[in-house]
């Protein structure tokens, strides 16, 4: 057999290989060929084609592992239970830029599913090699290694702090200042799952210079590029006072209103949710965001968005409002009630509606100028209807009362509160009964008009037990009426007349 013969068997094999490893590739990114990949055993194969002499069927082999643990996660678990893992690491440092991307794509793919899955990449010492990968020459090889940090830290802060300790933040940092867009854009994601578990986190990519970068990128045309430097600067913001004071400080306002008006939903939202964790914190940031315009940039976002990216801004206005009576009327003059008694009754989704009859329970709380603003959106019945309802939520029923509550103790607007006599269940009741006997004692018109609607009629009609909270608000409104109007053994005729009677007595 002659020379050439010889490495003609050889060809055959190579050959052979690297269309197996290129259609095992291809085969696994349809869903309903994994199954039958697995069962025939691919998994073991694929582990002895990453150690083949052949640079390209390294990296075939690589990549079809990735798209195979990427599937679910039994799959991630068989590449740990094959030992898979540290061959991977190892090659990582070891090989070209291609089998690195390849190999870096395995470890996000398997850390993605699980902590546990998270923690089996940490435990075989694949961060160390990451994060060397994120000062690589090739801007690909850094995404690749960027996406791997990110499904590691997004799991928990255990985890989060193994990616702070093997010092990827700071190589993070450097990597959203890269002119790719996509090496941008995950590394500023990977950034917001650091910072999203605790304060110490949030600070330490402070502490890396992060802020002032991202802040500086908030008017980026890209769009994904936006959310995520917003949904970064939100996680750092939410933690405490402090850290929110940096991300002002890194004037952010009013660059970030613009967002608001953004035609993707997702930088709309994000942007609200960022406004939402500044706010929420003390009086002072809400009132600098009151001054920067916030307040109305978010009345105009919530009204031109439906559904989940309406919810931050919601909040936002009942945590600007909950700080004060003052704050509480700047949501008021921007046209805040009208909009959350739109989102009230037209957003299908009761979370969405526990938000918006939450917020307004922050605002009606305060004073009966407050309390009025709100009431006059005809909120109060449908806030009644869905406490009422067996359909809501026990989140949006529980919401809606202490709306109801809050609302109904200032409320001194007793047009807005008679329908309640009707309707009502006793709890509610006694709240509203307790503001008509606040309010009628010192009011003449208030008093004619209560009974002329009916209103005194259906007081004598509630049935309220002896030495009762109710039965003491109810004698209050009768002590301010003659004996003779209030008794309900009177034809409604009579009591009318003997009314007008009282009325015309000096």
């Amino acid at each position: 057999m002659s020379q050439r013969q010889v490495l003609q068997v050889f060809e055959q094999y190579q050959k052979a290989r690297t269309q197996f490893v290129q259609m095992v590739a291809e085969l696994a990114t349809r869903p309903q060929n994994i199954e039958t990949l697995q069962n025939a055993g691919v998994m073991s194969l694929l582990r002895t084609l990453l150690l083949d002499v052949v640079p390209t069927i390294q990296q075939t082999a690589a990549l079809a592992l990735g798209r195979l643990a990427n599937y679910n996660d039994d799959l991630a678990e068989a590449v740990v239970k094959c030992d898979i893992l540290p061959q991977l690491v190892y090659s990582l440092a070891e090989q070209n830029r291609f089998y690195k991307k390849a190999a870096a794509f395995v470890l996000r793919a398997v850390g993605k599913h699980s902590p546990q899955l998270a923690q089996a990449i940490v435990d075989c010492g694949a961060l160390d090699t990451l994060v060397i990968c994120l000062e690589d020459f090739d801007p690909g090889v850094k995404e690749a290694a960027a996406w791997a940090l990110r499904y590691i830290a997004r799991h928990n802060a255990e985890l989060s702090q193994a990616v702070v300790d093997a010092g990827a933040v700071p190589l993070l940092v450097l990597c959203i200042q890269e002119p790719e867009i996509a090496l941008k854009r995950i590394a500023a994601s990977a950034l917001s799952d650091i910072a999203k578990h605790s304060p110490e986190l949030a600070q330490t990519v402070v502490d890396a210079g992060a802020v002032a970068h991202l802040a500086q990128m908030i008017l980026n045309p890209d769009a994904k590029l936006k959310h995520q430097i917003l949904s970064a600067l939100s996680q750092v913001s939410k933690h405490s006072v402090d850290l929110a004071e940096m991300v002002v400080e890194a004037e952010i306002f009013p660059v970030v209103l613009t967002c608001l008006k953004d035609k993707d939903e997702y930088v709309k939202k994000n942007a609200s949710t960022l406004i939402r964790e500044i706010a929420k914190h003390t009086p002072e940031l809400s009132q600098l965001v009151v001054n920067a315009g916030g307040v109305a940039a978010v009345i105009d976002c919530i009204g031109s968005c439906k559904g989940n990216t309406r919810l931050p801004g919601i909040m936002m206005l009942g945590y600007v409002a909950a700080h004060s009576e003052n704050l509480a009327m700047a949501v008021i003059i921007s046209k805040g009630v009208p909009q959350l008694s739109v989102c009230l009754s037209e957003e299908p989704e009761d979370h969405i509606k526990a938000a918006a009859a939450w917020a307004l329970g922050q605002i009606g709380r305060h004073t009966p100028e407050h309390a009025r603003a709100v009431a006059v959106t005809n909120t109060l019945p449908v806030l009644l209807s869905l406490y009422m309802s067996t359909e809501s939520s026990e989140d949006l029923q529980v919401k809606s009362k202490k709306a109801i509550k809050n609302i109904l103790q200032k409320c001194t607007y007793l047009p807005a509160l008679e329908p309640f006599l009707y309707d009502a269940p006793p709890n509610i009741l006694k709240h509203v009964v307790g503001q008509f006997s606040k309010v009628l004692p010192h009011d003449s018109k208030a008093r004619r008009l209560f009974v002329t609607s009916g209103g005194l009629k259906k007081v004598q009609e509630i049935k309220a037990e002896p030495g009762s909270l109710l039965q003491e608000y109810i004698n209050s409104i009768n002590s301010c009426y003659p004996e003779e109007i209030v008794s309900k053994f009177f034809p409604e005729l009579q009591v009318c007349a003997l009314f007008r009677k009282f009325m015309r007595t000096p």
